[in-house]
């Protein structure tokens, strides 16, 4: 009996520690956002791949980014849930929407950044959240998005830099919804959370290592 308890536990505390999920913890700074009429004069781009506080927290250490917002895209379910979408029935995957100034930093930086800061062969997830709320995705709004999409793809698979083939999705953008707020700068807002700590920011400091001179200013 006391053998079956202490595996539930187990089970139990691997979950709580691995999961890109809701979290009542909400130390940590707060940060200053830009108001939708500050954000009108940046151009915009969507990304999908993983748990979107890793990914959000990626864009918003890169010179150029004014701000990342998570939410949902991918999907055909209208103004659809977390709890919809973790439970993958929606189509939808946990995504970002990405405010560049395109004198800073091009599109094709934020894809360089997006195939850097993940495994782009990973299918329907990023360790250790697996589901096709997980997978990964460029969302492009036009036909130069969608050809520097496709070809930073073709070049990687040509290169062999990975053994495994491009996962990669590339999709015309439709609509994004934008998540509920607690999820909104999670990282920041939670660095000491378990999965931030044991996930989202070994994630971020790995691509920080990969690419410091595309990093803001101050950030080592």
């Amino acid at each position: 009996m006391k053998g079956m308890r202490l595996m539930a536990l187990l089970i139990i505390l691997s979950l709580f520690f691995s999961t890109c999920g809701p979290s009542s913890n909400s130390e940590g700074r707060q940060t200053e956002k830009l108001n939708p009429q500050q954000l009108e004069q940046y151009e915009t781009a969507y990304f999908a791949s993983g748990c979107f506080w890793c990914v959000e927290a990626v864009y918003e250490s890169v010179r150029g980014v004014k701000e990342a917002v998570s939410g949902y895209s991918g999907g055909k379910e209208s103004s659809p849930t977390y709890e919809q979408v973790s439970a993958g029935i929606t189509g939808h995957a946990e995504a970002v929407k990405v405010y560049y100034d395109p004198k800073v930093v091009s599109f094709k930086t934020l894809v360089k950044v997006y195939y850097g800061s993940q495994n782009p062969t990973t299918v329907n997830g990023q360790h250790p959240d697996y589901g096709t709320q997980y997978r990964s995705i460029i969302f492009y709004q036009n036909e130069e998005e969608r050809r520097i999409a496709e070809g930073f793809r073709d070049s990687l698979d040509a290169s062999r830099a990975y053994d495994q083939p491009i996962a990669t999705e590339i999709l015309a953008f439709k609509k994004f919804w934008e998540a509920e707020e607690y999820h909104q700068d999670f990282e920041k807002r939670n660095p000491y959370q378990p999965y931030v700590r044991s996930v989202s920011i070994p994630r971020l400091k790995k691509f920080q290592s990969k690419f410091p001179e595309l990093l803001k200013e101050g950030i080592e």
